[in-house]
């Protein structure tokens, strides 16, 4: 059923937005290649698309036009704006990691980062053999970390592609829990979320937070407290 409303939100760079029906619970998501205008989309133009939905990712909205388009020919070529949007969209892409990811900048970070995993690697293995934590601790950490890769993997691919993206609150409670080498390993090798300070600043944070939580678990028989003076 054709159905009308808004478009509240248009990222040109990546060819997608948002459109806002009052016949809809929800805004719908509608990449360009459905755009059947001869002009890019703009934020709060009235047009009439179809809605349809693609398992949990939400309502979306195809054959989207500019109000009062519905009756315009259906033989509109479906790439003519979608082409140069796309274009310009890979070509963006292209540029931005050679760009941002130079070796020279990565350097500096590696050290760090391979240094805290040691400490965390010798933690889960003395805390293993002090009694201070099941066995369970290992191959559990190593499918943690497997899955925070496949996380970062999924959120850079859906963001190439306009779909729904991880929320980061989700990446950092990831590396909050234990999978924070496996977002860096995901940082170097996918280049995603590796030079965006804010997200980098609060990566390092959990990292921290995990590692000095764990190594209190498992030093704490051992640390020398003082008594307490009654």
């Amino acid at each position: 059923m054709t159905k009308q409303g808004a478009v509240v939100r248009w990222v040109e760079a990546k060819g997608f937005g948002f459109i806002q029906s009052p016949q809809s619970n929800a805004q719908l998501f509608f990449h360009v290649r459905d755009w059947r205008g001869t002009a890019a989309p703009a934020v709060n133009q009235r047009v009439s698309f179809e809605e349809i939905h693609v398992g949990s990712k939400g309502p979306r909205a195809m054959d989207v036009r500019p109000e009062n388009d519905r009756a315009a020919s259906p033989a509109q070529p479906r790439q003519a704006v979608a082409r140069p949007t796309t274009q310009h969209s890979q070509q963006h892409q292209r540029k931005t990691p050679s760009r941002r990811a130079s070796p020279s900048r990565q350097a500096p970070a590696a050290w760090p980062a391979l240094l805290l995993m040691l400490v965390w690697t010798g933690l889960l293995v003395g805390g293993v053999a002090l009694g201070r934590l099941s066995w369970l601790f290992l191959p559990a950490a190593f499918i943690l970390n497997l899955g925070t890769f496949f996380a970062y993997w999924q959120d850079k691919y859906a963001a190439t592609q306009g779909q729904w993206r991880t929320a980061e609150d989700t990446l950092h409670g990831l590396g909050l829990l234990g999978g924070w080498p496996g977002a860096w390993f995901a940082h170097q090798i996918l280049r995603h979320k590796s030079t965006k300070q804010a997200f980098r600043s609060v990566y390092w944070g959990t990292a921290s937070i995990h590692v000095a939580a764990l190594a209190l678990w498992v030093l704490l028989p051992w640390l020398p407290i003082p008594a307490l003076n009654h």
